[in-house]
């Protein structure tokens, strides 16, 4: 099959459409959040939310009502898919620092954190968490921009 160049897909759609397929490998009945670790237009590592591997199946072993939740009501078990990722690139070496990141909610604040402290330039999200957990303002985000990590609100152009 040939394509027009017109039609090719920017690298910023197929990463966030691979970070959306990602979010349906998880077993959380609460949420599916995928996340895509690039440099240079090369993937490094993929993630989705759930617990540590090798664990447990959130949907498989703790049925309709989910894992354990935490004080703040989140999953007591589950990593996030953008500490899946990164720590997958780090345990296997991967140049992390200076790399963007594609995820398909925006990063909580214990995320933005580690984003942060690992030094990625860049991340796109898809969707609010802030609107997901019915909070006031993405604290994650806005921890982000406030030390110079670039954040974009993912559109499809």
């Amino acid at each position: 099959m040939e394509f027009k160049k017109s039609e090719k897909p920017k690298f910023d759609d197929i990463f966030m459409d691979l970070a959306i397929n990602l979010a349906k490998r998880s077993h959380c009945i609460k949420a599916q959040v995928g996340a895509v670790l690039v440099n240079d237009t090369r993937i490094t590592s993929i993630g989705y939310n759930g617990p540590p591997s090798g664990t447990h199946n959130c949907d498989e072993d703790f049925g309709e009502v989910g894992c354990p939740r935490d004080s703040k009501g989140s999953c007591s078990l589950a990593l996030h898919a953008e500490q899946n990722a990164i720590l997958y690139a780090s345990k296997n070496g991967a140049k992390v620092e200076g790399s963007t990141l594609y995820v398909t909610l925006s990063p909580c604040i214990a995320c933005a954190r580690v984003i942060y402290s690992m030094k990625i330039k860049k991340v796109f999200y898809l969707n609010s968490y802030a609107q997901y957990k019915g909070i006031p303002s993405d604290e994650g985000v806005d921890f982000l921009r406030k030390f110079g990590v670039e954040v974009v609100k993912y559109e499809r152009t």
